[in-house]
Parts: structure tokens; sequence; C-alpha cells
């Protein structure tokens, strides 16, 4: 305990300097003059609150590490590790099935709010399960990955505006000039390694953002690109009129009263559909053996290169197919908001979205889709605590990988043992 007083006397001196004042002190405006007042009591509290918190865990936290120590980890699908392949291959088919027949019925029984909520959340699986290719099969760090989202978003908001392409003929465009992007972000990254790929990546977000933001003329710059033309179905359109010539609405071909919420639930079975298929391909791409040398770029470079393997290529293909999915997101993303600015593709995104890969477990994609969910999901139902949203995120961040540094569901890769004789 004695080693350990000078750190924490030295933690709670130096969370009292940031804290005091962040939140102790109140500028207050009064016609041209300024003036700096003291907080109320209550915020005062909680500052001392937690510079106590911090030095009674640095004083003890040998302890405390040694209680967190003791809690047992879920070992989630215990049981289904020792089925045999064909089992296993049957039980996901099966599981599968019955979570998109689940994911398509759902929408007819809840309220508008929580379709519009379970919507986002689809966008934010996807990214993630995008970027779960970069950082959790290949082991590249990217810190710029809202850039090829906002890629995605900005063609199909270019082509609807300019040249009249319909959602159906952006997506797939929208997805190979991100799939672009993320080729040519793959050169000068060759030869870089953690923290310097790291800034390179954050650099290019940066880039990205502030070219949308000074190309005024064809952007809109701050002012974003509004009137953003929705999908349709076969050439319905869920509105109360018809927009474009040669359309027709969809409660008028069903012979049904018009309600707002068709739009809704349409949207949300698209998003479904992206997600299967963004699903399906990642599963398809890791059993292929581009999805070994993924994982062996990750394991070990310096290995992957004596076993003869391109690392040029396997970084290009990560890069390139990782952002081709945020092209795809972020043209749903266009679509479903009708408006969008360079406002919606800060760094923020980026770590909320690399927050989710590793809150997951690296490589795992169930383990991505249930950190998406808690990830935008939570946030919602502590709409009370909204000012101290990112507080808490970096808290639960903090507990996480103090508890659980593995994620929620690690991957687990097929092994075998030899048998002692």
């Amino acid at each position: 305990m004695r080693a350990n007083l000078n750190h924490a006397i030295f933690s709670a001196i130096i969370t009292f300097i940031v804290s005091f004042p962040l939140l102790g002190l109140n500028l207050v405006t009064g016609g041209t003059s300024m003036s700096i007042e003291g907080a109320d009591t209550t915020t005062f509290t909680y500052i001392a609150a937690a510079v106590a918190i911090v030095f009674f865990f640095q004083l003890f936290h040998d302890k405390i590490m040694g209680v967190f120590s003791h809690i047992p980890t879920p070992e989630v699908g215990h049981l289904y590790s020792d089925l045999p392949q064909s089992k296993k291959n049957s039980v996901e088919k099966w599981f599968t099935i019955a979570l998109v027949a689940l994911a398509i019925i759902w929408p007819f029984f809840v309220s508008r709010g929580s379709i519009d909520l379970a919507t986002l959340v689809l966008i934010y699986v996807m990214l993630g399960l995008g970027l779960n290719i970069v950082v959790g099969l290949a082991g590249l760090l990217d810190l710029g990955y809202v850039a090829f989202y906002a890629v995605g978003a900005y063609s199909y908001a270019l082509l609807s505006e300019y040249f009249g392409l319909s959602f159906w003929v952006a997506l797939p465009i929208g997805g190979l000039m991100a799939a672009l992007f993320g080729f040519l972000l793959g050169f000068p990254v060759l030869r870089l390694r953690g923290d310097y790929l790291a800034i390179v990546t954050l650099g290019f977000g940066e880039i990205i953002r502030i070219v949308l933001l000074n190309s005024t003329s064809v952007t809109g710059g701050p002012n974003g690109i509004g009137g953003i033309d929705k999908p349709t179905l076969f050439g319905m359109e869920f509105g109360r009129r018809v927009k474009e010539e040669g359309n027709t609405l969809f409660h008028e071909v069903m012979g049904i009263p018009y309600d707002s919420s068709y739009k809704v639930i349409f949207l949300y079975l698209l998003a479904v559909i992206l997600v299967v298929f963004t699903v399906f391909v990642i599963r398809r791409l890791v059993r292929m053996p581009v999805g070994r040398a993924w994982e062996a770029l990750r394991e070990d470079e310096i290995a992957c290169r004596s076993l003869g393997m391109n690392r040029t290529i396997i970084k290009l293909s990560a890069f390139t197919i990782g952002a081709a999915f945020a092209g795809f997101a972020g043209c749903f993303f266009a679509a479903r908001q009708g408006f969008i600015s360079p406002e919606s593709f800060t760094f923020i995104e980026s770590a909320i979205i690399l927050a989710i890969v590793v809150l997951g477990g690296m490589g795992s994609q169930l383990g991505v889709i249930l950190a998406a969910v808690a990830m935008t999901v939570l946030p919602e139902i502590a709409r009370e605590f909204q000012e101290y949203r990112m507080l808490m995120f970096g808290l639960m961040m903090v507990l996480m990988m103090v508890w659980r540094p593995q994620g929620l569901l690690p991957s687990k890769r097929p092994h075998m043992e030899l048998a002692n004789d």
C-alpha cells in the first residue's frame, strides 16, 4: 500500500486539475462582458467524489484488480464448441434462418421509433463488420474508416442530384467508389504498421472530410446536400404523392390506405437485407484463401512473408473489401436520412466503429453485431444521462478491457489436439 501512496496522490491531483476547470468553472456572458463563476455545490461534490475514487482506486489497485481477476467470465458457447462440425453447421444454418425470420417479422409489432433505432443499429452493424475485416482479421489499425462511409454517402447524393440515378443503381457504384478509395489508401500504408498506420489513416479520414467541407460548389460544403431520393420497390414509392414521373405509389398498388410507417418498415427491411448480404460475403471470404491470408498477416507479418505470401496484395484486399461495405452503408445512410453533411462523418464516428469491433471481439462477426446493438441502444435507453454519454462510454470501455479484454464474443479458430501416448 505504501508503494502505491505516491502514485495515488499524484493521480488524485491530476484528476482535480483536469476536472475542476472543466466542471467547476462556468463562463457567464452578460452583454459585452464575460465573467467566470463557480459551479453549484452538487458539481463540486461530484468532483470531490471523482478525486476520492481515483485516489482509493490507485491506493488499493492490487486488491481491486485481484477481485476483478476472480470474477468469472462467461464461457459462451461451451456446449456448442463440443459438437461435431456437421452438427455445428446445421445449428448455424437453422439459427441464422430463425434470426432472419424474426428480424423480418419484428417491425410489424413494434413502434415506429423502435424501427428507426433498429435501422440505425443495422447501419453500425454493416460498418462494424466492414472495419472488422481491416482491424479484426487483417490486424491493420484504421482510424479513418469513416472516410469510406462518407464516400459512399456522397456518391449516392451526388449521383442522385446531378445525374438522377436511383438508389439501386447508385448502391453498387457507391460501394465501388469506396473500394477505390480504400485501394488508393492501401498504397501509402504498405510499409507502415501500428501507430504509424493509425496516424496515416486518421489523416486520410480528416482529408476527406475537409475536402467535402471546402468543395462548396459540388458538395454544398457545410450546408450539405438535401432532398436525396428515397429507395423505391420496383418503381413503387412510399410517399403520399409520386415524386418522380413514371413511378407508382405503394399503397395504391396494394390497395391499402396510406401510412407513413410503410416507408420506415421498408428501409428497415432493406437494411436487414444489406446486413445479411454483408455477413454472408464476409463469412465466405474468411473461409477462402484470402481470409486465411488476412489472419496470417495479423498473427505475424514476418512469418507471413516467409511463407511466400504477397503482403501487398493482402493489405490492399483488406482495405478495398472493408471500404466497400462502408460504401454500401454510407449509400443507405444517405437514402435513409435524405440529407447529409460533413458533420455526419467526424472522427468520433470512426472511434465508435472501432470501439464496436474491439468490444465485440477482434475477428468475431457475432461479437461485432452484439457490440453494435449495445453501443447504439444503451445511449438511447439512458437519455437522461445524455450529457455524460461520452464519459459513460469511456468508463464502459475501460471496465471492459480490464474484465474481458478479448471482447464479448472472441472468435475461435478450429484447432487440433494430439493425444498423449
